[in-house]
């Protein structure tokens, strides 16, 4: 643990937790350690999600896929950042998406119901805990908002600008790095890759954004 003890200081889930009392909640949770190697699934569309997961380390993405195959990318997720606390608190009984890392990666899973659940030992720490719980889904609830949002723009062009406006906001400066390749910002955006491609090209030669891979500059 004390090899991620600053990765989950600084996690919102464990927001107010003191360091000692952050390792006596790992073991009163169960807490187990799991490493999974790029490309590999943490859990699968259909599986019964009970646990919380952390990313510790490494990069995954959650995706969607529909009868035909065709792929979307829910979110994107790296160090210190939560996911499945949905699936796992309201106990549906098969997860509606996928995720994998997308390069090696090693994440905390927590058994939701312990967290759920009076504490046995009558811990301190399991009120802030489920405070902090319901904070990190009150924002899960704004980004997937934003994300539809998102979706909604009725064009690939009005995607793109929406899209990469929100990253620069985000970086606080008109030139940013995205974390996604062509297809994967394709999925993303739930637009086909080749119409995306060229509509970046043609607002690259309107003067409106340059672009060299994953890097963006907004003009």
């Amino acid at each position: 643990m004390l090899k991620f003890q600053e990765t989950l200081m600084n996690t919102s889930l464990f927001t107010g937790i003191s360091p000692g009392d952050l390792e006596q909640m790992l073991q009163c949770l169960g807490a187990q350690f799991s490493c999974y190697q790029k490309n590999e699934a943490i859990f699968l569309e259909g599986t019964k999600v009970q646990s919380i997961g952390v990313v510790l380390s490494g990069k995954i993405q959650v995706v969607r896929e529909d009868y035909y195959g065709n792929r979307n990318i829910v979110a994107h997720l790296g160090p210190g950042e939560l996911f499945a606390e949905t699936f796992a608190c309201a106990g549906v009984p098969s997860a509606p998406v996928s995720v994998f890392a997308t390069e090696k990666s090693e994440i905390l899973l927590l058994d939701c119901k312990k967290i759920l659940s009076p504490c046995p030992s009558g811990c301190g720490f399991h009120r802030l805990l489920i405070e902090n719980l319901l904070q990190v889904m009150a924002r899960k609830n704004l980004y997937l908002s934003g994300k539809l949002d998102l979706l909604s723009r009725r064009t690939t062009r009005e995607k793109l600008m929406a899209y990469l406006s929100g990253e620069a906001k985000k970086a606080g400066r008109s030139e940013f790095a995205i974390p996604f390749n062509r297809q994967e910002l394709a999925d993303y955006l739930g637009v086909e890759r080749s119409a995306m491609s060229a509509q970046l090209c043609r607002m690259r030669d309107e003067g409106i954004l340059a672009f060299d891979r994953n890097r963006f500059r907004l003009l």
